[in-house]
C-alpha cells in the first residue's frame, strides 16, 4: 500500500487562524515567469457539525524573491508586503465525513503563473486562514521552445517570455549551405512553449538542394547505386594481409572500366567497408 505523505490544518473550530507554509529556496535558472502546480484536497465545511462561520474552504498561495537563501523563522515577516499574492486558491471538489468512511479522497489540481522573476530565486508560501484542508504535492516549472530547425534554419532553446500573452522573438541561423532570403529569419516563442510567427527563410545555396524534410542542404549531382552489389565486407578475419590488397582482392573485375568511378572505404566493427557510385562528369 502506497503512502502518501501531505501536509495539513484543520483548526476549524478556533477563530483567526493564520497558518503558513513555505517552500526551500527555488532557483530561477533563468525563466521569466513561473509556474505552479497544486494538488490538495478541502474539506467541505458544512460537513463538520457545529462548525463556527469562520471556517473557509479556500488558502492563498504567494511568493518571494531573493538573490540568496535568507528565509527564517521570522523572515520576511509572515504577510503580504514583503510576500506578494498570486491567488486565491479553491477547490472545485471538497469532500465530506460520508467520503472520509468511504476511503474517497477528491483531489483537487491547480495551476497558477506569475511573473516577471528577476531575482536568482524565489520561495512560496502557502497561507490558510481557517480551512481543514491537505497539501498533497506542488510542483514548480517553467516553459521553454525547444530547439529546432524551421525553414531552413537552427532556433536554439528559449525560455519564454514574463507573461502569459508574451512572444520573445528568437533569431534563426541558416542551415550549413543555405543563405536567408527576402528578411532576416525569425520564430517567436509564446507563453505556452510553442513556436509561432515564422518571418523569412533560408534557402539552399546553388548546387544544393533541401533533403531530409528540409533540414539539410546536400549538393546536386546525379549519384545512384550500381546494378549489383556496391558494397564489399573484407572480414577481420583477413587483417593480416595488407589493406591494399584486400581492397584490390575485393573489387578485382568488379568495375566497368567506362565508368568514372570514386571508391570510398571506411572500418565497420572491426571490418573494411567499401562502395563506388557513379559521378556524372
Amino acid at each position: 500500500m502506497n503512502t502518501i505523505r501531505t501536509y495539513q490544518v484543520c483548526n476549524v473550530f478556533e477563530s483567526s487562524q493564520n497558518n503558513w507554509l513555505r517552500t526551500k529556496f527555488i532557483r530561477r535558472r533563468g525563466a521569466h515567469r513561473i509556474h505552479v502546480e497544486m494538488k490538495f484536497s478541502v474539506r467541505d465545511c458544512s460537513s463538520i457539525p457545529s462548525v463556527p462561520g469562520s471556517c473557509k474552504e479556500t488558502f492563498n498561495l504567494y511568493y518571494y524573491e531573493n538573490d540568496f537563501d535568507s528565509a527564517t523563522k521570522t523572515f520576511p515577516n509572515w504577510m503580504e508586503n514583503p510576500w506578494v499574492k498570486v491567488d486565491t486558491i479553491a477547490a472545485d471538489e471538497s469532500f465530506s465525513q460520508v467520503d472520509l468512511g468511504g476511503r474517497v479522497m477528491k483531489i483537487n489540481t491547480e495551476v497558477r503563473s506569475f511573473g516577471p522573476v528577476s531575482r536568482s530565486g524565489f520561495y512560496l508560501a502557502f497561507q490558510d486562514y481557517g480551512g481543514c484542508m491537505s497539501l498533497i504535492a506542488v510542483r514548480v516549472f517553467y516553459r521553454k521552445c525547444p530547439r529546432v530547425i524551421q525553414n531552413g534554419a537552427v532556433f536554439q532553446e528559449t525560455l519564454s517570455g514574463a507573461e502569459s500573452t508574451s512572444l520573445v522573438a528568437a533569431r534563426g541561423s541558416c542551415i550549413t549551405n543555405a543563405e536567408e532570403v527576402d528578411v532576416p529569419i525569425k520564430l517567436y516563442c509564446n507563453g505556452d512553449g510553442e513556436w509561432l510567427v515564422p518571418i523569412g527563410r533560408c534557402m539552399c545555396k546553388a548546387g544544393f538542394e533541401a533533403v531530409e524534410n528540409g533540414t539539410v542542404c546536400r549538393g546536386k549531382g546525379r549519384s545512384r547505386a550500381l546494378p549489383y552489389e556496391s558494397m564489399v565486407l573484407v572480414l577481420a578475419a583477413d587483417a593480416g594481409l595488407q589493406l591494399g590488397a584486400l581492397l584490390a582482392r575485393a573489387v578485382a573485375g568488379s568495375w566497368p572500366p567506362s565508368w568514372r568511378k570514386a571508391l570510398e572505404w571506411h572500418f565497420l566493427n572491426g571490418a573494411v567497408c567499401m562502395s563506388q557510385k557513379e559521378h556524372t562528369k
